[in-house]
């Protein structure tokens, strides 16, 4: 490695106000990352009207008020603990979750483990267009491809300009929407809010935990990308605080709304979340509707970016996986307008039926992701215990984690599989045992439970001592490196020279 002059945080981290940054380690001079700012950013990740339309899921299956808010409650304290642990992550490894997770799957192997992850982003952006279009649409009689292809542009800028940019839209949208919403609540708790008698009031276990699945999944979706925006943070931060700062930020907004989307759907007979809220917010006062409304469409928006900027990591990952990639910036910019044009053809071709579109989505989300959550979890927690090779991530061959880990994939596979006679999708599929249950859907937590344990049974026979020395000399060279000024031709010379 060649002695460079360290730079200051900003030349370093962006450029043009640009992030340099990608799929590449994060120095600790760079570091700028602060825990008090984690709570509102995935407090207004949530806090727009898909979460709303998550509460819809429950009453559309003859579920009432109370129960869907129940398991609401369920679903998102249960789904938030596991994205909120993989936060952690960020802080203590500086690289975006899918680079670490080659130490589960291996250099190439992580790459069938990004086929689920980029379905998410894409499936969770293509759901969000659609939801967002009808309902300007609905409201304001705004034409649906020029919405679809308008929030697509403003949604890839954000995800081109990066972390920073993100998190400063973000806590823009958390000032404005928290009082917005707090008055709607307060109208509707005190009958200022319209509605009427509760037009649902029934309860089965097949809607029940169908509202459950919806809720977790909503959360644990988030959990590939998290540590995403988490690693920045110093190194040294506390886990625990980083946990309970994501814990009560992603939960407490995701509760709130999907309640509040409950009581749109039974008070109301509501089926599209902006419409409803818009009509919930003129009956408070003429007007309120439309800045609440437009309020919650900005913050979705804004989560579209994000989702777009980690499908971006997700697939620089994937192709550096087999052809080893510089970062530039040039790369992000192009990987990101390609993602919009993806989403923007999807969602103009997808029906109108937002709420079964939206469950079929989520639930195919939930399937995909929960053994790699498993498997990635008890790695770092109960298995290697957050220590890493770092530099090791970045080599080619893949250092002391190989290029294909089996354990990592058959868990993941096994606890995939044994998902399939469990699982249910509304019209789609129906699983022989899930039949056998009255169509309760269980598989994501019976994926969940398998591919951890597979995952930790096979991990016995792994050499934690011998990858000690591995773990060792990265840290030397991580402490000794000075990094230099990314630029459009090296945005990573220094990790590049770590691997050669």
């Amino acid at each position: 490695m060649s002695a460079t002059t360290t730079p200051t945080q900003d030349t370093s981290s962006r450029q043009g106000g640009i992030e340099t940054r990608s799929i590449d380690y994060v120095p600790e001079n760079e570091r700028h990352g602060r825990v008090a700012d984690q709570g509102p950013f995935w407090f207004l990740g949530n806090f727009q009207f898909f979460t709303i339309a998550i509460g819809f899921v429950g009453p559309s299956m003859g579920l009432s008020l109370g129960y869907t808010a129940l398991a609401g409650v369920i679903g998102i304290l249960f789904g938030t603990l596991f994205m909120a642990f993989h936060a952690s992550q960020g802080a203590e490894l500086g690289l975006p979750q899918m680079i670490q997770s080659r130490a589960q799957f291996g250099y190439r192997g992580v790459s069938l483990v990004l086929i689920g992850t980029l379905v998410t982003f894409i499936g969770f952006n293509v759901v969000d267009t659609v939801l967002l279009s009808a309902g300007l649409n609905g409201i304001f009689g705004w034409n649906i491809t020029a919405v679809t292809i308008g929030m697509a542009i403003i949604a890839a800028l954000f995800a081109i300009y990066g972390h920073d940019c993100l998190h400063t839209i973000f806590k823009l949208c958390f000032y404005v929407s928290l009082p917005l919403y707090i008055i709607l609540t307060g109208a509707i708790l005190t009958g200022h809010a319209g509605g009427s008698a509760p037009t649902i009031v029934g309860f089965s276990w097949v809607a029940f935990i169908g509202q459950i699945a919806a809720s977790a999944s909503y959360n644990i979706t988030y959990a590939p990308y998290v540590s995403d925006y988490s690693r920045y943070l110093p190194r040294n931060t506390r886990p625990a605080s980083i946990i309970m700062a994501v814990m009560f930020g992603a939960s407490s907004s995701a509760i709130w709304l999907i309640t509040l989307g409950a009581w749109l759907a039974t008070r109301l007979g509501a089926s599209d979340g902006l419409v409803a809220l818009h009509q919930a917010g003129d009956s408070v006062f003429p007007g309120f509707g439309s800045i609440v409304s437009l309020a919650s469409v900005v913050a979705l928006i804004a989560t579209m970016g994000l989702n777009a900027y980690s499908c971006m990591l997700t697939i620089l990952t994937g192709i550096d996986s087999f052809r080893p990639l510089n970062p530039t910036r040039s790369a992000r910019i192009l990987t990101v307008i390609a993602v919009a044009a993806i989403w923007t053809g999807l969602s103009l071709k997808c029906p109108s039926d937002a709420i079964g579109l939206l469950f079929a989505t989520l639930t195919v989300m939930l399937y995909l992701l929960v053994p790699w959550t498993a498997v990635n979890l008890v790695d770092y927690f109960l298995v290697r215990k957050g220590r890493y090779a770092i530099t090791n991530l970045f080599m080619p061959g893949g250092g002391i984690y190989g290029m294909w880990q089996s354990r990592g994939l058959l868990a993941y596979a096994i606890g995939f599989i044994v998902t399939i006679p469990f699982a249910v999708l509304p019209d789609i599929y129906t699983g022989p045992i899930a039949k056998m249950l009255g169509g309760v859907d269980i598989g994501w937590l019976v994926g969940l439970i398998v591919s951890g344990s597979v995952y930790a049974l096979l991990s016995r026979s792994l050499d934690l001592k011998a990858e000690e020395t591995a773990i060792a000399k990265s840290e030397a060279e991580l402490k000794s490196m000075q990094v230099a000024v990314p630029t459009e031709a090296s945005a990573v010379p220094v990790m590049d020279d770590v691997w050669k």
